[in-house]
């Protein structure tokens, strides 16, 4: 499976729109937003989706970070678009992978996902690109879309291996 991941727009819509579109040109099945979402303008850049069969696709999950102060409103808005809130942990499987995700904010929550022992540990919060192993555990980060010297996202392909940081332009 082939997953898109951006993490901390802090409200920055146009920049969430640019980066969902590189995201989508690479194919991604799934998008995962890491947190620090910030307003109703980077949910509605999320879901630059088309409709087959009812359902949207590539689905899009959120989970919400340490400056998403409305998270409770945040989160019904993006469910009422069809985005699925996993906060403050979500998981996926992904073939024989299995996926945690979550912003990084809380080091408890970062360490029990570790001790699960889940394949792939996905994060925000750092603002700095990460693709490490932590035990058995790879861990990436995708980096920010606000606050970094280069704005990036990520995508993961979970068959190969493979993650490719991608700078998300300017304009």
């Amino acid at each position: 499976m082939k997953i898109g991941l951006l993490s901390d727009s802090h409200g920055r819509a146009s920049t969430t729109q640019r980066a969902v579109r590189l995201l989508l040109a690479e194919g991604v099945e799934v998008i995962l937003h890491l947190g620090d979402i910030g307003t109703v303008e980077v949910i509605d850049a999320l879901i630059e989706r088309v409709e087959r069969n009812g359902a949207l696709t590539p689905p899009v999950h959120v989970v919400f970070g340490n400056t998403d102060w409305d998270a409770q409103s945040l989160g019904k808005y993006a469910q009422s678009l069809g985005i699925m809130v996993d906060d403050p942990v979500g998981r996926l499987t992904a073939g024989d992978k299995t996926v945690v995700f979550q912003h990084g904010h809380v080091d408890a929550a970062m360490r029990q996902a570790l001790a699960e022992g889940a394949d792939y540990l996905f994060h925000g919060h750092t603002h700095r690109t990460r693709d490490e192993r932590v035990g058995d555990t790879r861990v990436i980060n995708p980096g920010a879309l606000f606050r970094a010297a280069e704005y990036t996202v990520a995508v993961v392909d979970t068959g190969t291996g493979a993650c490719r940081f991608h700078p998300v332009p300017d304009q």
